[in-house]
């Protein structure tokens, strides 16, 4: 992961008295950098954000509940999980959080798909 710009250089951005623009070019920075630099400063944030994802879900407090899903019905898909988590727990989580949560608990989904009927068959003459 690349690391975040230093302090000095946000800061000499910031205080340049240039437009974000001609700040970006002086500096050796993105032109979409400085101009978010300089709109945060004014917001009053100066410091880097903080890097990567967050190490809690939003799902962590519901882990009981979505593992209970799981127990009284092994074959439960995600979008199902979805629905069932906003209709009785009142949470709505997309379904690649669901699915980030569960990697993380140590379990995986495998699509299987229904056999086909007999009936859905074709005849071989």
């Amino acid at each position: 992961m690349a690391r975040a710009y230093s302090q000095d250089l946000r800061n000499r951005v910031i205080d340049s008295g240039a437009s974000a623009r001609a700040a970006a070019g002086r500096f050796g920075v993105g032109i979409a950098t400085a101009i978010v630099w300089v709109r945060r400063a004014r917001e009053g944030e100066r410091s880097a954000r903080k890097q990567g994802q967050p190490q809690r879900s939003k799902l962590d407090p519901h882990r009981e509940f979505l593992l209970g899903l799981l127990e009284v019905e092994p074959d439960v898909t995600i979008a199902e999980m979805r629905e069932r988590l906003q209709s009785e727990a009142g949470v709505s989580a997309s379904v690649g959080t669901i699915w980030t949560f569960l990697d993380r608990a140590g379990l995986t989904f495998k699509n299987v798909w229904p056999a086909p009927s007999a009936s859905g068959l074709c005849e071989v003459i």
